[in-house]
């Protein structure tokens, strides 16, 4: 047979026979067909976590004996390590409050711990889903601190890292460029001369405060809802469960976490999983200039501007040989895209906090995890395949500031404002620069005119 039968509370259920879930969850993979969307891995290993950590904690108060604690936490920890993922087969749009994966999450450990034991799957009487798996605890209280804790877990573990590695690139090209003059824009105009290397300066600025921005977003993302179980009071649970179970999940993941100052808050609302979103979202933002600004700096090489050199990583054209495209700054822009939309999708959900529990909690989770792995992948992606291997066209950048009209703007508190418009005008009409016109005119000695046009120093006028 394929199938054997498993049973909840709402009685029998067919469930396939290499499956480690049960009845609950085989319900919820019939009700709901929705997408091919999971819950990623690291969410997964969150709820694996907060298991293992409240087995713990449940064995220390005397609630859970130590043999069944002990097979529980072996379970567990193999939904720890992954070596189970492919039991976790229940789709994003499901129930709001994510009883269905938390169901799932209880079965699956439940028939694991049962299987380490010797016992066959769904004997509810020696080790039960809900009444030893899921104990001191509710999916209204599990679900928001796996998001908690998955969120904050993959922004040490990948974010972080990754944006640091590409301040650490933007940083050496803004030393490395340091000596390239060349004409600033505003408004997609000319403006007055700018080094290449204070241009990356922002650029690496950029992201270091987008690095802060997450950080700060930590001290209230690390306040676990665990403990309030179905509605905030802590029903059904020892007054002393959040802060040892909690403490394990410290211990276990090596990010210190604590308790919610308030159970009602943490399960009705989202605003901290917003806020963290909302980090997210700047910092890809800022990636998205970033990355928009080099590939047109690198526009050409013959018909547009080509201040820097792409590197050239793959062809760009099926039908035009030799053309070669800035795509992984194109790669970059499309992350950054992707995460405004989670964004989006993060605040309609944060919307519908209904009275003491928000419903739309995994749509919320997934698409945290989604901008946490893109923004991560895209950043440590454009550090090593864009960033590390950018070189400036010197000569095209000194080109440039040479030809640029706004550098008469030097020349205002000299010869006034009106004056060095005309100087300008008649540069653009006679295909001048600003200092041949300066000198064919005479309106400055040749000292002057080249302290007060010398491009270099336009870049630091307060030294």
């Amino acid at each position: 047979m394929n199938t054997r039968i498993e049973k909840d509370s709402m009685g029998e259920m067919e469930v396939p026979n290499d499956a480690l879930w049960g009845a609950s969850t085989e319900r919820a993979v019939r009700n709901f067909p929705i997408s091919s969307l999971r819950f990623q891995g690291a969410f997964i290993s969150s709820l694996g976590t907060i298991k293992a950590a409240a087995a713990e904690a449940n064995q220390k108060l005397s609630l859970l004996d130590p043999e069944r604690g002990g097979l529980i936490i072996k379970a567990a920890e193999e939904v720890i390590e992954g070596k189970l993922s492919n039991h976790f087969v229940l789709d994003i749009f499901q129930t709001g409050s994510g009883t269905s994966t938390n169901m799932n999450a209880n079965e699956v450990i439940a028939n694991r711990a049962l299987e380490i034991s010797g016992k066959g799957r769904g004997e509810r009487n020696y080790i039960h889903p809900n009444d030893h798996v899921n104990m001191s605890q509710s999916s209204n209280d599990v679900i928001p601190t796996a998001i908690s804790v998955s969120a904050l877990c993959e922004v040490k573990k990948n974010l972080l890292p990754s944006l640091k590695e590409l301040h650490k690139e933007l940083d050496s090209c803004s030393r490395k460029f340091s000596d390239v003059i060349k004409s600033g824009r505003t408004h997609l105009q000319d403006a007055t001369p700018i080094t290449l290397g204070q241009e990356f300066s922002g650029y690496a600025a950029q992201i270091e405060l987008g690095i802060e921005r997450i950080e700060r977003a930590f001290e209230r993302l690390s306040e676990l809802a665990l403990g309030g179980t179905a509605v905030g009071t802590g029903l059904n649970t020892h007054p002393d469960f959040p802060k040892l179970a909690i403490e394990a999940i410290s211990r276990r993941t090596g990010i210190t976490f604590k308790e919610t100052r308030n159970h009602f808050q943490a399960q009705a609302a989202q605003e901290n999983s917003v806020e963290l979103s909302g980090s997210l979202r700047a910092t890809a933002l800022s990636l998205l200039k970033i990355a928009n600004d080099i590939r047109m700096l690198g526009s050409g090489p013959r018909c547009n501007i080509f201040e820097l050199q792409l590197p050239e990583i793959q062809p760009g054209s099926s039908i035009m040989p030799a053309k070669v495209n800035p795509v992984v700054c194109e790669s970059v822009m499309m992350g950054a895209a992707h995460v405004v939309g989670c964004d989006a999708a993060i605040v309609v959900g944060a919307q519908h906090g209904n009275f003491e529990l928000n419903t739309m909690l995994p749509v919320i989770g997934y698409n945290l995890l989604c901008s946490i792995e893109v923004l991560a992948g895209i950043s440590r992606n454009f550090a090593r395949k864009c960033i590390s291997g950018l070189e400036a066209n010197r000569d095209k950048c000194l080109e440039y500031a040479e030809k640029s009209l706004a550098t008469c703007t030097s020349l205002a508190p000299i010869i006034g404002y009106d004056a060095a418009a005309k100087v300008a005008k008649q540069a653009y009409l006679e295909d001048k620069t600003v200092r041949q016109v300066v000198e064919e005119l005479g309106l400055l000695d040749k000292d002057k005119a080249a302290q007060a046009l010398n491009l270099m120093n336009m870049t630091k006028p307060g030294l």
